[in-house]
């Protein structure tokens, strides 16, 4: 059997429009993130449980989304975003290009791409073992997005860093 994994990154958060790089800093929802997550919550009604980053923002995505429902919900921090090191919170460019970090963590005690990938792929080993046959929500990241991407479909990481971000309605892998 297989886990059916529909994948979504948290709502648009305040930094997002500003071009702030937020990495590990919790954000905060801007008022069309909280739109985008009760239409998240009315689009994946039929899940059995949720994932989400520990991070403020994808876990109040998460709760506006599914407030009032009986789904089982649970934070990991292996969905965290990756950790930019002196970089988190600076603008979004200071970032580029991001490929250099795939191998190499971000300065100040920062995290490589590759270093995501890892705690990603950990994520998804236990989630194959625990929820077998079942559909489960993961709301996180865009490095968590690109690192499933290329974990279940073989996408070179230094092409998914370096592509700009299209946002989209979830994304559904079998894993």
């Amino acid at each position: 059997m297989t886990v059916k994994l529909v994948y979504e990154t948290h709502s648009t958060t305040v930094d997002n429009e500003r071009g702030v790089a937020t990495g590990w800093l919790p954000g905060e929802l801007s008022e069309e993130g909280k739109r985008h997550s009760v239409e998240l919550g009315q689009r994946r009604s039929d899940v059995d449980a949720i994932f989400s980053s520990d991070l403020r923002r994808a876990v109040q995505t998460v709760e506006l989304a599914f407030e009032g429902r009986d789904v089982p919900r649970f934070q990991d921090w292996r969905l965290r975003e990756c950790n930019y090191g002196d970089l988190n919170g600076a603008p979004r460019e200071r970032l580029e290009p991001r490929r250099r970090y795939v191998d190499h963590p971000f300065p100040g005690g920062g995290q490589s791409y590759r270093q995501v990938l890892a705690l990603t792929q950990s994520f998804v080993s236990d989630l194959k073992t625990l929820y077998d046959g079942r559909t489960v929500l993961v709301v996180a990241h865009s490095a968590n997005r690109w690192s499933l991407q290329h974990l279940l479909h073989g996408t070179p990481l230094e092409d998914l860093v370096d592509a700009p971000f299209d946002w989209q309605p979830g994304w559904e892998y079998e894993v």
